[in-house]
């Protein structure tokens, strides 16, 4: 009886040991907590083309970690992972290391309902990161690389007739070691590069169609004209087929037409409302592929009226215009990664609090950071009316680093390998014709901070006729090649820009800036890593008046020409602490309400053209000032290049001849820097050196100024006598 009862316990002691749970011991979401093998992620994973009858396969798989050259016959699965989440992550169960070396095997049983019989049967998958090889029924179905976008097969012909049918997987994922599009992972996790995420990272489910379906669906707007023009992708089609299209204004039928497959399908829209970040206006559709009057396929489907343009507004700067009006975009820095899913965030009602989050803190766009999310993250953004910066993945082998990452100084791009580059284009066109679907993408971003960049004008240039609906930012930040529609500068943390008239003829935009830094004890990846910002911050109070003279800083440059910003970011990601929130998403580190109030006053800013009180060397190239370093004068030529650690002190008179309301400092400075304005002290704050002109708004104390002559004092404390400092400053007054 002693040993029935030990025999016992041992066995259900080996089943809790066995049993899913999340793995580790760091922080976690509060929606870790309600995952279960049951209810992971079941959610529909495709919204702008949906079917009644489909089959959800996320849960429980059997997996092993091999060497490279297993094969599949040599396998033997004996432990389990929660699919969809990476090996690497806590969600998945394993939180395991995986290497360039190491193969991954996936194995999952399944049925066929059998009211699916004579139908065509599609295998998906969301994503899987990054080179695949799918079997069914020991069959080899097919191969994938690009651990970004999603893919499928036919299935059908390696199913068995009936009973329990198998799919297995083998995943190698080279991370960082190969020039591959890997976004912010690396084996070596240190800065700005994050933990590896390996293998399915997005649901994977299956779906019965009919030999002839709907395979994709596009609508492509036109607001002047009122119509939406509905583009079809349909499977084996022989060209007798109709469709049948109502659309919806909620649950009222407002249209209904009738077509003959072959050309696109034009729609006239009543009473039509146009979408905006204030009014997402949703309509929804109900597609029907029919043939001889029988249906062969049917999709639920939607669309929005909207349009993107750029226009010059009142004072001559280039816009980014939504339906035909000027709007300034202001969004986050959103990198979508999570300390227990990574990638993969715990649930959909874990994605879409992000969102809310940043909707009610007042932002109208969020920049999608080398990521690319589910299809339900897009249609979320869709109905809250947020803009969003869908960003390329970018990457490149950390090895080669030195060719495969360009400096902002390198006048060629990489010189990559043809396969490579042939690779990268296929995952961006996949990307594109996987996304193109969703009204809230307003701008492509093909590459950012030079990495991996290589033939960029061809690359944009063809973006930009592939997509002639939204803007094309062919580079975000470091390299200009003067393509695209944009010129996109990072600086950190101050707020600055390229004046218009220098942007070639683009608009001027600020693609990353901020990044303050605010560790939360308790909410921290690992307290013993270097935590940090681009500028730390030691409290709350410190946080909220930064980030406040940030907000002020950007409303001059919002009247001078900058059309958009993107601040980073929206949350900590493991030893970055410069998220609006927390990883673990459970502090706001500014309430959501103050945000509201500081972002609302950018949505209003009037454009003007400045007045140049003291004109800097972008403007007026050879400025001449006298200024001071350790005592010793010199009256040169600016920007002044200085070496040495030492005290560099300006004092210069400028003439005013008309009152200003609004005034503008841009300074090129490195150190604990100080400016008076006729004697009064309105600037004292330490200053980043940066490539370009770190700008202050000075409007509070415009007062000072007055008819006639006037003085600017400028002190700067250098304290690097390793780097060089391009001294420089101009002021700007409307």
């Amino acid at each position: 009886m002693v040993r029935m009862f030990m025999i016992i316990c041992s066995l259900c002691f080996s089943y809790i040991s066995f049993a899913w749970s999340p793995q580790g011991n760091k922080i976690k979401t509060r929606w870790a907590e309600q995952v279960t093998v049951e209810n992971v992620w079941q959610i529909y994973p495709r919204p702008q083309l949906k079917r009644v009858n489909w089959k959800n396969l996320n849960g429980l798989w059997k997996y092993q970690v091999t060497e490279m050259n297993r094969k599949k016959k040599d396998v033997h699965y004996g432990d389990e992972i929660l699919v969809p989440f990476s090996i690497e992550s806590s969600l998945s169960g394993v939180e395991g290391q995986f290497g360039p070396s190491d193969k991954l095997w996936y194995r999952k049983e399944f049925t066929i309902d059998p009211d699916w019989k004579g139908k065509q049967i599609l295998l998906h998958f969301g994503a899987v990161d990054y080179e695949c090889q799918v079997w069914v029924n020991n069959i080899l179905v097919g191969k994938h690389t690009g651990g970004n976008n999603p893919f499928s097969f036919n299935i059908t012909r390696f199913l068995k007739k009936d009973g329990k049918q198998v799919v297995e997987l083998s995943v190698t994922d080279p991370t960082d070691t190969e020039s591959i599009t890997r976004g912010k992972q690396q084996l070596n996790q240190r800065g700005i590069w994050y933990t590896p995420v390996s293998g399915i990272w997005q649901t994977v489910w299956i779906e019965p169609v009919n030999p002839v379906y709907i395979r994709q669906m596009c609508p492509e707007t036109n607001i002047e004209n009122s119509t939406v023009k509905l583009h079809f992708d349909i499977a084996e089609s022989v060209g007798d087929e109709s469709l049948l299209v109502k659309v919806f204004d909620g649950e009222k039928n407002i249209l209904t037409s009738e077509q003959k497959l072959g050309k696109d399908i034009e729609l006239q829209i009543p009473g039509l409302v146009w979408w905006s970040p204030e009014n997402p206006k949703l309509y929804d559709l109900e597609v029907s592929l029919c043939r001889n009057g029988r249906t062969l396929d049917k999709v639920t489907s939607y669309f929005a009226m909207r349009d993107v343009s750029i226009v010059r507004d009142e004072a001559g700067y280039k816009r980014i215009c939504l339906n035909g009006k000027p709007v300034f975009q202001y969004g986050t820095l959103d990198q979508g990664w999570w300390p227990d899913g990574l990638l993969t965030p715990p649930s959909p009602e874990a994605m879409i609090w992000d969102m809310v989050q940043l909707k009610e803190m007042g932002f109208n766009t969020i920049r999608k950071h080398i990521k690319v999310e589910p299809a339900t993250y897009y249609y979320y953004a869709d109905s809250l009316g947020i803009m969003i910066w869908q960003d390329m993945p970018s990457g490149f082998a950390t090895a080669r680093k030195e060719t495969e990452h360009l400096s902002h100084t390198d006048e060629k791009d990489w010189d990559a390998p043809t396969e490579v580059s042939a690779q990268w284009l296929k995952e961006l066109d996949e990307m594109i014709d996987h996304l193109r679907f969703f009204p809230c993408i307003t701008s492509w971003v093909v590459f950012n901070e030079g990495w991996g960049q290589h033939n960029t004008v061809e690359v944009v240039e063809n973006m930009m006729q592939k997509d002639r609906t939204r803007i094309i930012n062919g580079v975000s930040g470091w390299t200009d090649r003067k393509v695209g529609h944009v010129h996109d500068i990072h600086n950190y943390p101050s707020a600055s820009m390229v004046l218009p008239e220098f942007t070639d003829d683009r608009v001027a935009v600020l693609g990353e800036f901020g990044g303050l830094g605010f560790p939360v004890e308790g909410s921290l990846w690992n307290p013993g890593m270097n935590n940090w910002g681009y500028k730390n911050i030691d409290g709350s109070i410190e946080l909220l008046a930064d980030y406040s003279r940030l907000m002020y800083d950007l409303e001059t440059l919002i009247a001078q020409g900058l059309s958009a910003a993107i601040y980073t970011q929206t949350t900590d990601v493991e030893g970055e602490v410069n998220g609006l929130i927390t990883y673990d998403r459970k502090k706001i580190k500014i309430p959501a309400n103050t945000l509201h109030m500081l972002h609302s006053r950018l949505y209003s800013i009037r454009s003007t053209q400045p007045v140049f009180l003291i004109p800097h060397s972008q403007k007026q190239k050879q400025t001449k000032h006298e200024v001071s370093v350790n005592g010793e004068v010199y009256h040169t030529e600016f920007p002044f290049k200085i070496k040495d650690k030492g005290v560099i002190r300006l004092k210069e008179i400028f003439h005013v001849d008309k009152p200003f309301e609004r005034l503008s400092l841009w300074l090129y400075a490195d150190g604990p820097t100080t400016v008076w304005l006729n004697g009064v002290k309105v600037l004292d704050q330490p200053i980043r050196y940066t490539r370009n002109y770190n700008q202050y708004n000075l409007s509070d104390y415009s007062y000072l100024l007055h008819n006639g002559e006037n003085t600017v004092e400028i002190t700067i404390n250098k304290q690097n006598g390793e780097r060089s400092l391009l001294f420089d400053y101009g002021l700007t007054a409307f």
